[in-house]
């Protein structure tokens, strides 16, 4: 795996400072021990050595003063993506303005590749399950920035189509160490005896440990020469709420009872705690609501493109407890 690839290519990871670009930082220099990753962020991370830092606000030109060739990647992981967390205006100024800015700095630079890290949400909330062919409906901030930022994105690659390479991947919920996000909510929420079923336990919630997102962003580079790829990357099936829990109790020894509260009961209580001061704690009814809808991910054409999974997901949850020494999920 990897090894048909230019070895003497560097590495651009926009926005690289965060939890994607540090896994990702942190693959390349496996298994590229020579290779260059230069850090853009406007938020300084070197990764322990890893990369290089430079200071990079996506929202404006991008100018750096190193060395860029043509066979160079752009992975871009930039954007404002907590939600509901930001005003509207934050979400289309960093997703749209910022995929402008990257592909514009692609085009001045004569880079030919762009791994674009995307999101489920341009398919928009629904229990029905979205393929690749599903037409993008989106109905949040969020979600119309990164659809209009993947056609900024395809724009760039058809302009010279017979020369650039763009991928584009929708993950799931991407866990693992350092995520901060979702899954460790439901892990600290279970352990602490917090968490309840929101009105069902049947919910489909797509996701994708952050170990394997990296592998197959760099397997799809390898086996793709020009053209667009778009890929949701989630586990095939998707799992159930349910199945998450109990899977996370599971690999992590914990010996809790989850109950199933009726949904109106848990809005209504997470309104007052919210009012209380409980939304520094993430815990608000648009958070519940999100909850209680499935996000039912095909990750079939994944399965089918040859890239072969390296955990299953309790294999994936019990790496990144042992990331944490076996003492919990962070």
């Amino acid at each position: 795996m990897f090894v048909q690839m230019n070895t003497s290519m560097n590495f651009f990871i926009i926005g690289g400072s965060g939890f994607i670009g540090t896994h990702l930082t942190n693959l390349l220099k496996e298994v590229f021990p020579t290779c260059i990753v230069y850090n853009l962020d406007i938020i300084e991370n070197n990764h322990d050595g890893k990369s290089i830092y430079i200071n990079c606000d996506v929202r404006s030109d991008i100018h750096i003063g190193v060395p860029v060739t043509s066979e160079d990647v752009i992975f871009n992981f930039a954007a404002v993506h907590r939600t509901p967390g930001h005003p509207d205006q934050a979400y289309f100024e960093t997703n749209i303005r910022g995929a402008e800015n990257v592909c514009a700095f692609a085009e001045k630079c004569g880079i030919k590749k762009i791994v674009f890290t995307s999101s489920i949400a341009p398919y928009g909330a629904a229990e029905d399950l979205k393929t690749e062919e599903t037409l993008p409906t989106p109905n949040t901030p969020y979600g119309i920035s990164k659809l209009v930022a993947e056609k900024i994105h395809t724009i760039w690659q058809a302009k010279k189509s017979n020369e650039r390479q763009l991928t584009i991947v929708r993950p799931g919920v991407v866990f693992g160490k350092g995520e901060n996000g979702n899954f460790t909510r439901l892990y600290w929420g279970i352990r602490e005896g917090k968490f309840f079923y929101p009105g069902r336990k049947d919910t489909v919630k797509a996701c994708i440990y952050v170990k394997e997102l990296v592998r197959f962003m760099l397997y799809r580079l390898e086996h793709h020469d020009k053209g667009v790829e778009l890929y949701n990357c989630t586990f095939e099936p998707a799992y159930t709420i349910e199945q998450i829990v109990e899977i996370m109790k599971k690999a992590t020894g914990m010996q809790r009872t989850v109950i199933k509260i009726p949904g109106g009961i848990l809005m209504a209580v997470a309104g007052v705690v919210g009012l209380l001061g409980g939304k520094a704690l993430g815990i608000c009814p648009a958070r519940v609501k999100k909850l209680m809808i499935s996000t039912n991910i095909c990750g079939k054409k994944l399965a089918d493109s040859g890239y072969e999974f390296h955990y299953t997901f309790e294999e994936a949850i019990r790496d990144w407890y042992k990331d944490n020494d076996n003492l919990y999920l962070r």
